[in-house]
């Protein structure tokens, strides 16, 4: 057997949704910025061009992992009022992206048109729409609501109070009165009581 047909084969005997679960065990053990093709390949044992085959390049497989990631989101049992469908959507949304190592970060980086992906905004959108929301508004609040998520929980898989502690050396109450005011209020724990706050907000906008 040729090297060429030997690569051919590994490629044949793998498959594209076995080089993404490799890939997020990869990020799981490495994070973001250890994330690669090679290690994907080291990861499954074959050459980093049998990885390539199925991913074509690093972007489409991070692509893959995000689409991965969403597909983690279950439907079953949510609500039937419309608001607290797209309230609960939205958590389960946040709780796909927090059971990854840097899930946030690596979604933000991606736009993938893929099943898990397009179900999780038909959904949502559906939820805004049933409430009231007309085309327009249904769109960009569902654009808002993954946003807001996807910053949201990039700072809290992000290092918090490493943060909390560069706030408070940073802000002086007479260079930065207005923030100094409100400082007690911008730590950056409290993530849950964030996450209720921003999505209430935006769900605010809503027609009633």
């Amino acid at each position: 057997m040729t090297r060429k047909q030997a690569r051919e084969d590994a490629a044949g005997q793998l498959t594209r949704t076995a080089v993404i679960d490799a890939a997020l065990q990869v990020l799981e053990d490495r994070g973001l910025e250890g994330l690669s093709t090679r290690a994907v390949a080291d990861r499954l044992g074959v050459r980093m061009n049998t990885v390539l085959w199925h991913v074509k390049t690093k972007a489409r497989m991070l692509e893959l992992m995000a689409d991965a990631i969403v597909g983690g989101i279950d439907y079953a049992k949510l609500p039937s009022a419309p608001r607290q469908r797209a309230r609960e959507l939205a958590g389960r949304y946040r709780r796909a992206l927090l059971a990854h190592r840097d899930g946030a970060a690596l979604a933000a980086g991606t736009y993938p048109a893929e099943p898990h992906t397009l179900r999780f905004a038909d959904c949502l959108v559906d939820a805004l729409l049933e409430a009231g929301a007309d085309e327009e508004h249904a769109a960009w609040t569902a654009w808002t609501v993954i946003y807001f998520l996807l910053g949201l929980v990039q700072e809290e898989q992000a290092a918090p109070d490493r943060l909390d502690d560069r706030l408070t050396r940073a802000v002086d109450a007479d260079t930065h009165p207005a923030l100094h005011r409100v400082a007690a209020h911008m730590h950056q724990g409290a993530f849950e009581d964030r996450f209720t706050y921003g999505l209430e907000a935006i769900l605010a906008r809503l027609p009633e």
